[in-house]
């Protein structure tokens, strides 16, 4: 980012100025929290995987998602129970699944690895506007013992307005319940992709922002992108690199408060190398962002190698705690 201050002389460049980076969230920040959702949240920070103020989340609705073909690279993946076996060996602070994963597979599971039910979720089969339509209650995620649900919202589509409409709904309820809300919050849709996609720096700073309006106590994001090549397309003045960060811890702090008192949490999308997703992870952290959720980082691994990548990533978290 760079700035300029005109003379009579003309026009010199001075040093940029950017806000600090935004220190991470804690639940002292979270003043607004009422007891059943700081007490739930408490345990997830503190009591569950690196229990420092930080989160490891292990999701698995992927299978309603893209279907079977992500168990492919590690097989024993489709098997819900070898997940959350792995959820709770690798100390995760909480492992999030659809409702019928939940019903069938975590009561063996019961009170030793904390539960996020997604509340809504769709297929990648059709081809029309994004939107996904409720399986599950705050009352299913009450019955089930959870410490959170989970909601997607996808920013931009044409469905937005009946997205949001749900969505007032489950906050409601939930905040009833007392139970704590993670925004799924997803750029999508044919107006999202004619500005540069799903991932640009605009799009994923839009998302977290309307998680924080909307009343998200959290949010799950993609890391945000620059592509100069697209940068044209951008709307102002995110298409000015000289006006906005570029890089990628940078885009991140910018998002991180963007995010305001709605703690951020992001995803680690496709598998990547080890050492790729551990240099991810410490710089997010670095940036501001409460967790990490990470599912095929993870389980597409054998159990092993999962393992072990866990524990480093715990290594990374405990770097970060508040």
């Amino acid at each position: 980012m760079a700035s300029k201050e005109s003379k009579a002389a003309g026009t010199r460049e001075v040093a940029p100025v950017r806000p600090a980076p935004r220190k991470r969230l804690t639940l002292d920040d979270m003043t607004h929290l009422g007891t059943g959702k700081r007490t739930r949240l408490h345990r997830l920070l503190y009591k569950y995987g690196p229990a420092n103020g930080t989160l490891l989340v292990l999701p698995y609705d992927q299978g309603l998602e893209h279907g079977p073909r992500d168990f492919m690279p590690q097989p024993l993946a489709a098997d819900p129970e070898y997940v959350i076996r792995l959820a709770k060996e690798g100390r995760f602070s909480a492992f999030a699944c659809e409702i019928g994963i939940a019903e069938k597979y975590m009561r063996e599971f019961a009170g030793e690895v904390p539960l996020i039910l997604k509340l809504n979720g769709k297929s990648e089969i059709p081809g029309v506007a994004p939107f996904s339509p409720m399986n599950g209650t705050v009352a299913d995620a009450v019955r089930l013992g959870a410490d959170a649900v989970g909601y997607t919202i996808y920013v931009g589509s044409p469905a937005q307005s009946e997205d949001f409409l749900q969505f007032s709904r489950v906050r409601e309820e939930a905040e009833q319940a007392g139970l704590p809300v993670i925004v799924w919050s997803y750029p999508r849709g044919e107006y999202v992709d004619a500005k540069g996609g799903q991932h640009a720096f605009w799009a994923v700073d839009y998302a977290a922002r309307i998680a924080l309006e909307l009343g998200a106590d959290l949010v799950k994001l993609h890391m945000p992108r620059y592509e100069a090549d697209n940068s044209s397309l951008y709307p102002k003045p995110y298409d000015n690199a000289d006006e906005v960060p570029t890089d990628p811890a940078g885009m991140l702090e910018h998002v991180v408060r963007s995010a305001g008192k709605t703690m951020v949490i992001v995803s680690g999308g496709l598998k990547d190398t080890e050492e790729q997703v551990l240099e991810y992870a410490r710089m997010a952290f670095q940036a501001g962002v409460t967790g990490l959720i990470f599912g095929r980082n993870v389980w597409q691994r054998p159990y092993d190698e999962a393992l072990a990548i866990t524990e480093r990533f715990q290594l990374v978290a405990k770097e970060f705690g508040r």
